[in-house]
């Protein structure tokens, strides 16, 4: 990313509401985080907590975990991305995915492809079972730790 775009996406920043903005593409990613008004940093150290400030929260909306969604994947085993890069369901473009919502998976047989540094990784199913959920799109970024399925297990 060249030095315009960087600085264009910190007066973007530094113009919302929005406290910290992460970019990521082919060629690295930036991470852009907006320091917290006086006024906040002072009633954190007052309260005699650490001297970081807290995160401004002004305009995002609190994501609660519904019952209904803890029991959904209660009993479910994710498979995770074992590293960033950006996940791929099939080989090839004009290829079928891996893997589809529904399918049988063994444990060792692959599920998808995440890209990393112009590699492709195959990730294998740590479980054998039913694939509930795809938890990406194609083509999606995805970080470490991240579910890409949710498999109920045999």
């Amino acid at each position: 990313m060249d030095k315009k775009k960087i600085e264009e996406l910190i007066r973007l920043v530094e113009e919302s509401d929005v406290g910290e903005l992460t970019v990521s593409g082919l060629f690295g990613s930036v991470k852009i985080v907006k320091e917290a008004p006086p006024a906040v940093a002072a009633a954190v150290t007052a309260r005699g907590a650490a001297a970081t400030p807290e995160p401004d929260v002004r305009g995002v909306a609190a994501v609660e975990e519904t019952p209904e969604a803890a029991d959904r994947d209660s009993g479910l085993v994710p498979i995770e991305s074992p590293m960033v890069g950006t996940y791929y369901e099939a080989p090839s473009p004009d290829s079928p995915p891996y893997v589809r919502q529904g399918d049988r998976v063994s444990k060792g047989q692959v599920v998808c492809i995440v890209e990393a540094m112009k590699l492709l990784n195959e990730i294998e199913s740590e479980v054998s079972g039913t694939i509930v959920r795809v938890a990406v799109e194609n083509a999606q970024a995805v970080e470490f730790g991240q579910a890409l399925f949710m498999v109920e297990p045999d």
